[in-house]
């Protein structure tokens, strides 16, 4: 994502992630804040920090790489978008398939169930927060997962990721290997 977006030819530095932003974290980062109803299933990408020491916000024109060679397998709306499901041809030592899913976004044209696209390319942008008029800055949400391998696409959806005698969630991070640093920030 930094390379795709030019981030490392205008200084990228490391993420910044809020309380609440990061794999499994209860807390809330929006609005007034308070405790999720369960763990943060996933990572949010929001802000990040230049060589100067000048925090940014990712926007709406933020392009979204898929993480490894993949097919589309499932597109859900979602509160600020729609959420892309991608099934990659790794598996883990019981069978269990990578899955990765790119939540509050707006998918490029052409992109659809049972397109495949190679790790890298562009598959959406950043849905904007504020057309949705919500107490949230624009984000991506990636959550990574391991599913067995005959687990139906059409069952494929937040509610069933949040299954964990089905679904193993882990931490985005590992996949990402990005430099972060965790504290609360204003821009």
């Amino acid at each position: 994502m930094i390379k795709h977006n030019g981030l490392d030819k205008s200084g990228f530095l490391e993420w910044v992630f809020c309380p609440g932003m990061l794999f499994n974290d209860q807390n809330k980062w929006w609005g007034s804040g308070g405790i999720r109803q369960r763990p943060h299933e996933g990572l949010d990408l929001c802000f990040y920090r230049d060589k100067a020491g000048q925090n940014h916000c990712l926007s709406e024109k933020t392009g979204i790489p898929v993480l490894y060679d993949g097919e589309i397998v499932g597109i859900h709306d979602d509160f600020l978008g729609k959420s892309l499901f991608v099934s990659h041809d790794i598996f883990d030592d019981h069978g269990n398939r990578l899955h990765t899913i790119y939540g509050h976004t707006n998918p490029y044209r052409g992109v659809k169930a049972g397109r495949v696209f190679r790790e890298g390319e562009i598959i959406a942008a950043i849905a904007d927060a504020k057309r949705k008029n919500v107490q949230i800055a624009s984000h991506l949400h990636i959550s990574v997962a391991w599913l067995p391998s005959s687990f139906p696409y059409e069952k494929l959806d937040w509610k069933a990721m949040n299954n964990d005698r089905v679904v193993t969630l882990y931490d985005p991070l590992y996949f990402i290997g990005s430099k972060y640093n965790a504290q609360r920030i204003v821009l």
